[in-house]
């Protein structure tokens, strides 16, 4: 009965599976913290700065790590690199479930993203090297359903754990399941590399990326406390500029560069890359603001608001395998620039909004959206993971999601600063309230033109393309 369960045929499902469930917890962490943000603010004592830092500080730790993520799993093995960092995301959930202070809390989601940076690439290249390209479309398409579900989700599971168990066990019950994920992709998960000579770690590019990425997001977070002219904020932005651009002239002449440059010659890699950072650049904030806006504005409890992203989720679930199996027929290109126009429908939607709004006024938003993330996110999946050699399947997945996070993580701070800009009066006073309705509404206008700009870029550079197959080597 072994033996039939675990035949070649069978037991690529089954390390579908498998990564699909480790994808899942740590996609889900994106967004399940966003509607327990009110209860985190009250009982830690926080301030909206350090709130957005509860969030960026998993997502900018996930998006600098995840090309070294990439690389290791190519280098060491994606199986092994898989477990390690599954090791690492549950022993900090447990850590961030036990935080009693904004510092220990943050600190914690650090860790979690560096687990996560590990994790996320290991699980797309393992689907690359297990499926044959028959049936590639369809994994990456169950795969991407399952990391847009996993988003779509988290508001619900969110609100209904600090609801009925408090927020602590948002982190709390990643444990268990952390611990079933390492018994069950140790039995059916085979171990497959990177088999080329010349494999080594970029820690030039590691550190100039993630001093880069970091001083930019803390520079956009903190500028309105700091003022947008103040020495603190131009120097970090001076910083971000220096170090980025390190980055780039390091890659371009390292022997074995982190980041290989050459990969964006390929206009199909490029122009899906770019689109998946838009996508996170528009949408983590939608989450991110509207959770808050939904409960501190409209006076939602934590159920209501995850229940209110249900028809999202439904629609994500129902459409992205579909979206999977059609982009190997027809290309991803049309799929992904029509996605993104309806992205940018939702968006406009939502800038709508305001105190008088109720669920009514919201639905629309939420299945326009959910049709739309599930028609993008698949196809780019697919297009970015069609242009790469499979021998490079762990530094292009490690490309692809590094994006969306690093999309997701400005995008918070982009926002977020412009809902700064427009509240001036005391928070907590019907003023306060009134000027977030203004800068909301200003953000998700912003958010709108990003996704069209998207749309655009999905258009003009993507093109069906596929490599050819060299043979890998398992462990």
């Amino acid at each position: 009965m072994k033996a039939r369960i675990l035949a070649p045929e069978n037991r690529k499902w089954w390390t579908l599976g498998a990564v699909a469930f480790g994808l899942f917890m740590i996609m889900l962490d994106n967004t399940i913290v966003n509607v327990a943000l009110p209860s985190i603010q009250s009982d830690l004592g926080i301030g909206i700065s350090e709130l957005e830092w509860v969030f960026n500080g998993y997502a900018l730790t996930f998006g600098v790590l995840m090309l070294t993520g990439g690389k290791l799993a190519d280098m060491l093995g994606r199986r092994r690199i898989f477990i390690v960092g599954l090791l690492i995301f549950t022993v900090a959930s447990l850590f961030c479930g036990l935080a009693t202070s904004a510092g220990w809390l943050i600190g914690a989601r650090v860790v979690q993203g560096a687990g996560s940076a590990l994790m996320n690439p290991a699980t797309l290249s393992i689907v690359t090297a297990t499926f044959p390209p028959r049936q590639r479309g369809m994994a990456i398409g169950i795969w991407a359903g399952v990391a847009a579900m996993a988003l779509a989700i988290g508001p619900l599971a969110g609100g209904i754990i600090t609801q009925h168990l408090g927020w602590n066990w948002i982190f709390f019950i990643n444990v268990p399941v952390g611990i079933l994920a390492i018994i069950v992709t140790r039995l059916v998960v085979d171990e497959s590399r990177d088999t080329s000579a010349d494999q080594r770690l970029d820690l030039p590019g590691l550190l100039s990326s993630g001093i880069g990425l970091f001083a930019l997001t803390y520079g956009l977070i903190e500028a309105n406390d700091f003022g947008w002219t103040s020495a603190r904020i131009l120097a970090l932005f001076a910083v971000a500029v220096i170090a980025l651009a390190a980055f780039v002239l390091l890659e371009l002449h390292q022997r074995s560069p982190m980041l290989d440059l050459s990969l964006f010659k390929n206009g199909t890699f490029a122009g899906a890359n770019s689109v998946m950072l838009l996508v996170g650049l528009a949408m983590f904030g939608v989450f991110f603001y509207n959770s808050l806006f939904i409960q501190n504005v409209l006076g939602y409890s934590a159920v209501q608001t995850g229940a209110t992203f249900l028809p999202m989720t439904i629609l994500i679930i129902l459409v992205a395998p579909v979206a999977g199996k059609y982009s190997d027929q027809v290309g991803s290109r049309w799929l992904m620039g029509g996605g993104m126009v309806l992205l940018a429908g939702s968006l406009f939607i939502f800038s709508r909004l305001d105190a008088s709004s109720d669920f009514w006024d919201i639905l629309p938003g939420l299945l326009v959206g959910g049709l739309g993330m599930a028609i993008v996110m698949t196809p780019t999946t697919s297009a970015a993971m069609g242009s790469v050699p499979i021998d490079k399947a762990g530094v292009g997945s490690a490309v692809l999601n590094s994006g969306r996070q690093v999309g997701g993580a400005l995008g918070i701070a982009v926002m977020g600063a412009i809902v700064a800009e427009a509240v001036t009066a005391v928070p907590g006073t019907p003023e306060s309230a009134a000027q977030f309705v203004t800068g909301y509404q200003h953000a998700l206008t912003v958010a709108a033109l990003i996704a069209l700009a998207g749309a655009v870029l999905s258009v003009v550079t993507v093109r069906k393309y596929r490599h050819a197959e060299p043979a890998l080597e398992g462990a």
